[in-house]
């Protein structure tokens, strides 16, 4: 990024045209528009790896039900993207994302206290709702936001800059929210096999080699067609797939913890977006 920008402004210097104007990203209402998107889809892109992988892998929905328990989510999300500039075509952007993102956050925090082994996949209803009322009130302002930053004539350089960052966030959150959940539970799957007493000590030495790298995510069809194949006895199966059900729980709450932790970081940039719808007399002023 640092290359990029370097090489941006080399250009402008040479009186070349860069593929983005650096100096558009000082602009104050822009750059926390802009920061906002980011933050905005690397949540919802993480939201989007945990959720469909706990109901269709961990309880293993089918697509078709995983998608009938994501819809409250799409539902809430047209509702607040439609509703809120109708309903309240005046009110401040700045109020607007702040309220989304801790809707977005409140969401997060409701299904990491709600996970757990014994829950079904009507625990996901409630987050899902107020994820997808804040993706709608963001979805609301920061497009406005950030077309009006700039004069016209730079809307399609600003629109690629725009799509470059939605992108960006979206890639982070994902790998983020995967990788941190991928690291927990494999942490916590081989922590709960060496303390089973159900499992021999050579199973426990085997697992912890061959595992050490990384568990991977399956659902208890899975592993338990796995160790029917390796002839494992019901004692020593029902261990693995106690410890694997547990594991995949501290993963995904691992991975919402850290949303909620990224969604908090987003706050402190609100602070950059207008307290005034664009074009109105305030803003104007």
């Amino acid at each position: 990024m640092w290359l990029f920008f370097r090489w941006e402004d080399r250009l402008m210097q040479r009186g070349q045209e860069p593929l983005v104007d650096p100096t558009l990203l000082k602009n104050r209402e822009l750059s926390g528009g802009l920061t906002m998107f980011f933050f905005q889809y690397l949540i919802q892109m993480g939201v989007f790896f945990i959720v469909p992988l706990y109901l269709s892998v961990a309880l293993g929905l089918s697509a078709l039900a995983t998608g009938v328990r994501i819809l409250p989510l799409s539902l809430t999300l047209l509702l607040a993207a439609v509703g809120i500039p109708r309903l309240f075509p005046k009110a401040s952007p700045r109020a607007v994302v702040r309220i989304g993102l801790l809707a977005m956050i409140v969401g997060a925090v409701v299904l990491m206290v709600t996970l757990d082994i014994s829950s079904g996949a009507e625990v996901t209803t409630v987050p899902l709702l107020l994820v997808g009322l804040g993706m709608g009130a963001l979805a609301s302002q920061l497009g406005a936001v950030v077309v009006s930053a700039v004069p016209q004539e730079r809307s399609a350089e600003i629109g690629g800059v725009q799509n470059t960052v939605t992108n960006l966030g979206a890639s982070i959150g994902t790998a983020l929210a995967g990788s941190v959940m991928i690291a927990v539970l494999t942490s916590s799957f081989l922590t709960n096999v060496q303390e089973s007493p159900a499992i021999p000590a050579d199973v426990k030495n085997q697992a912890t080699t061959q595992l050490s790298g990384g568990v991977p995510f399956v659902s208890d069809a899975q592993l338990q067609s796995a160790l029917d194949e390796a002839g494992a006895d019901t004692e020593l199966a029902q261990a693995a797939l106690d410890a694997n059900s547990d594991a995949q729980i501290d993963g995904l709450k691992a991975a919402l913890a850290i949303l909620v932790l990224t969604g908090l970081i987003g706050l402190i940039f609100v602070r950059r977006l207008p307290t005034a719808q664009p074009g109105s007399s305030r803003d104007s002023a």
